[in-house]
């Protein structure tokens, strides 16, 4: 995407905002062939529905079933890389004086491409957490092949994303929103702007008074109260961006 085919007035309000908050989500991910959720779930696993595997209920009932399910997503996403929305977000962190990144995705592609700080709505695949004391922890051994368990209380460790059921975690839910309220852009960046409550951050910044950005292939339910929109793979939209800022 050329600088000529981004929406008019779209980078000078980026030059001149003092804070944005990007809003990442699957679609971004997706551009790297991250498997979606659903998709991940083929072959062996293609007799399951992720509800039965992605609970703390299903964890507690057959933890090495949900274990082994996890160590296959993990080994599909460590095989694939950040792509230029990724690597492009992270310039822009490093250019602009305050942002914020907010992601609904847990595969830490966007650390990989450089951001740091991110936060993350939904947790990290590849952290492991204790549903009973809370204890979170670095993945460790790819190829162990049961749970661990926990150092602080023994229980079981399991994977440190977001199940069904289980509330986002307190302190993602105060950046973001505070980043979002303080915001003078919000970038919703390959988010289908269905997924509450992250779908509700652009909402948060316009009654702050921020202009909100949609970069995504089609339209979705934000669509007609953004400012801007952007149609087409962010991989090419964002880049297009960097290269003019």
């Amino acid at each position: 995407m050329a600088s000529a085919d981004l929406p008019a007035g779209l980078l000078d309000a980026l030059r001149q905002a003092g804070r944005v908050v990007f809003l990442t989500g699957a679609g971004v991910s997706a551009e790297s062939g991250v498997p979606t959720f659903r998709d991940a779930l083929t072959g062996l696993w293609a007799r399951f529905r992720p509800e039965e595997l992605a609970t703390p209920e299903a964890f507690r009932r057959n933890p090495q079933l949900v274990w082994d399910w996890y160590r296959e997503r993990r080994r599909q996403v460590a095989a694939v890389a950040p792509n230029p929305a990724h690597c492009a977000i992270a310039t822009l962190q490093a250019r602009l004086p305050h942002t914020l990144l907010v992601t609904q995705n847990v595969d830490g592609l966007h650390q990989r491409a450089g951001s740091v700080d991110a936060v993350e709505f939904h947790g990290n695949l590849f952290t492991n957490r204790c549903r009973g004391c809370g204890h979170t922890a670095p993945q460790g051994d790819p190829q162990l092949a049961a749970p661990p368990p926990c150092p602080e209380c023994g229980e079981l460790m399991g994977p440190g994303v977001v199940w069904f059921g289980e509330a986002i975690p307190g302190e993602a839910l105060e950046r973001a929103w505070r980043g979002a309220s303080e915001a003078d852009i919000v970038l919703a960046i390959g988010t289908s702007g269905l997924v509450t409550p992250a779908a509700s951050l652009p909402e948060v910044a316009r009654q702050g008074g921020a202009l909100v950005v949609e970069v995504n292939l089609q339209p979705t339910p934000l669509s007609a109260q953004a400012d801007f929109v952007v149609t087409g793979p962010a991989a090419q939209s964002l880049p297009a961006i960097v290269a003019v800022l």
